[in-house]
């Protein structure tokens, strides 16, 4: 087997492993000595060398590492840090930076406003708390003058609010204060683990720091994205195979590095007989060699079978070999305090799944909406009631609504594919990027949606007014967007289906679709033809090919009730509306002038090349298997009875 190759017993292919990112721990040290801390060291011999680690950033680089994750300790108490940062950012494609903010200085926030992650954390909303934590007075002062600092440098940054039993009581506070510094921030270990070197004073006072399990896991919710639970957990060993760590390191593209030259595949991996010294060898060994046959090294054994391995809640479980190790000494020991975050998670997750999920149904696609605020039953405008359904179908689209903006600079969003007011839309791998500038704050952004290749999955981030507009409820759109078309008229491009301008109606059980902009006639064809039928929408309808016929759905666009139905209809004609003075039909036998009036009507998202071809193939094949007429009518309403005879 190739050196560069992994593979595991029942885990999947042979693949490529070229290391993407390093995260990087510039020293142990720290000027404060917080409670809580898992790491902290006094001693600062035998750490990396300015020079040892300049040589390590090349060999990474040569590797193809892009990415690095910067941290301590303190990595600022290192007086060669603003050279090593330095360094390391002014080549890579992004970073990623964690400090206390105690020591920042003019020079080190001129460098940090060099693109990319910075996160400052904070241990209480007063100094009195703040310092008690960190057990070094000054320490939040200094941490605000930090963010000063920053702030005129123009270096953006993201405020770590860091909680534990004695600054709980100021979590509000601390919120309010990180938003008022940041407009980005986030809750740090809500949970945590022990000590390093395993020291009992230690980890006896760290154990005391911990927040009860319901506590932690509302600072940490589990997300609804899938029922299987397991957010963060580590991989579960396939059946027979009790190699705890072969799972894990066949899908990493990432390694750690302490202050001290030691390698390993995670930055929790503290057993001296998982880590490879650097000054023994080379990265390359290290990568291609060492870390591969760390997959075999470390077996459950029964201790894994009749625990962790066997439980009924590893699903919900965060539970990983290497907390086992800090913890108890073995990888294998289950920890306790996990236990009981997975018991809170199996029923939070229950009871989220009845509150903080609905589902709706368009178009013949399910629509999961899960939201990390709950929904009432005045949430939605009723005119969507009829779209609501049950649960998943066969073909579900999931979006998530996130409230609070994340840290994502631009630098983060990719190539810009598209500029057309409200929208910019980036393409960033596989995801795509959507952004809507916020109508107070030119600088500002309402909205963040990150959606998969085919737009199947997406998480959507919204600003504090979006907040507010969800908890008013009577909400239209289900993305919050505007409207819901610039989602639905993608994900219909790979279904052989199109949103028309149009008024659709279903006239003793079978479609009709009246095609027009606005003043064509189509919402005065479709009044005529409800006296005798019903309408699915008066303004948006979608077209669909499913189950070897063209059906016609209605939508909630620009609908209001009583007159919108989800359908659907089997699809019989489509018809251009012709103020007249007579009632008449006229076929349009002429292939391309009907895709010319269909296409001057579709309902387009951003367009690409793709969705027009995709768009095309659909609007051909309509068009060659469903009649296109002229309809002449007057507003007697005896087109109606013509509109029968179809």
């Amino acid at each position: 087997m190739p050196d560069k190759y992994i593979t595991t017993k029942n885990i999947g292919i042979f693949s490529p492993r070229i290391p993407l990112r390093v995260a990087l721990d510039l020293t142990y040290r720290c000027n404060n000595r917080c409670r809580h801390c898992w790491l902290w060291t006094k001693d600062g011999r035998n750490e990396l060398t300015t020079k040892e680690i300049i040589a390590l950033v090349d060999d990474a680089r040569a590797l193809g590492c892009r990415e690095w994750a910067i941290s301590g300790g303190e990595p600022m108490l290192r007086p060669d840090f603003p050279e090593i940062f330095d360094y390391i950012t002014s080549q890579a494609k992004s970073y990623s930076l964690n400090t206390n903010g105690t020591l920042i200085t003019e020079e080190i926030a001129q460098l940090m406003k060099r693109k990319g992650s910075k996160m400052v954390a904070i241990y209480g909303a007063t100094a009195e708390v703040h310092d008690h934590v960190t057990r070094n007075p000054g320490s939040f002062d200094a941490v605000m003058h930090g963010f000063s600092l920053l702030k005129d440098a123009g270096a953006g940054f993201t405020v770590q609010v860091v909680p534990m039993k004695d600054n709980y009581h100021q979590m509000e506070q601390m919120i309010a204060l990180a938003k008022s510094l940041s407009r980005t921030w986030r809750i740090g270990a809500s949970w945590l683990f022990l000590s390093a070197g395993r020291d009992p004073a230690r980890n006896a006072e760290i154990a005391a720091q911990r927040l009860p399990a319901s506590t932690a896991l509302e600072l940490d919710q589990p997300s609804l994205g899938s029922e299987s639970g397991g957010d963060g957990a580590h991989p579960a060993c396939p059946a027979g195979d009790d190699r705890l760590f072969a799972a894990c390191i066949a899908h990493r593209r990432d390694f750690h590095v302490d202050p001290y030259g030691m390698l390993s595949f995670c930055a929790f991996v503290k057993d001296p007989a998982m880590r490879y010294d650097l000054r023994r060898g080379s990265l390359r060994e290290g990568w291609e060699q060492f870390i591969p046959s760390l997959a075999g090294k470390v077996c459950g054994g029964e201790e894994y079978r009749n625990n962790c391995g066997s439980c009924e809640l590893r699903k919900d479980c965060r539970w990983c070999p290497v907390y086992g190790y800090l913890e108890h000494g073995r990888h294998s020991a289950k920890v306790e305090y996990l236990c009981e975050i997975a018991k809170e998670s199996r029923s939070y997750r229950e009871t989220r799944l009845r509150d903080y999920r609905r589902y709706f149904r368009i178009g013949g696609i399910t629509i999961q909406v899960d939201s990390d605020l709950p929904f009432s039953p005045a949430s939605y405008h009723p005119k969507m009631d009829c779209f609501r359904a049950d649960g998943p179908g066969n073909d579900t689209v999931k979006i998530h609504h996130h409230f609070g903006m994340p840290d994502f600079p631009m630098e983060k969003r990719g190539a810009e594919v598209y500029q057309r007011e409200p929208w910019t839309i980036y393409r960033k791998g596989n995801a795509w990027i959507y952004t809507i500038p916020s109508t107070r704050d030119t600088m500002a952004v309402d909205h963040i949606a990150v959606f998969s290749n085919d737009h199947s999955a997406g998480n959507i981030y919204n600003s504090i007014e979006n907040e507010d507009i969800f908890r008013r409820g009577n909400m239209e759109s289900l993305s919050l967007f505007s409207t819901d078309e610039i989602l639905v008229a993608r994900l219909l491009a790979d279904r052989n289906g199109l949103i028309i301008h149009s008024c659709g109606v279903s006239l003793d059980g079978k479609g009709l679709l009246f095609v027009g902009h606005s003043g064509a006639g189509k919402t005065t064809a479709g009044s005529q033809a409800k006296a005798c039928g019903q309408i699915l929408c008066e303004d948006r309808n979608i077209i669909r090919y499913q189950d070897n016929g063209w059906k016609v759905y209605g939508t909630w666009s620009h609908a209001t009730p009583p007159d919108v139905s989800c359908g659907p209809a089997p699809l019989k004609a489509v018809l251009f509306p012709e103020k007249s003075e007579s009632n008449r039909l006229i076929r349009i036998e002429d292939r391309r002038e009907c895709i010319h009036r269909l296409l001057a009507c579709i309902v387009r998202p951003f367009v690409t090349k793709d969705w027009w071809e995709k768009v095309l193939a659909t609007s051909e094949n309509l068009v060659r298997d469903v009649p296109f007429y002229r309809m002449q009518f007057d507003l007697s309403g005896n087109i109606v009875s013509e509109l029968k005879r179809l």
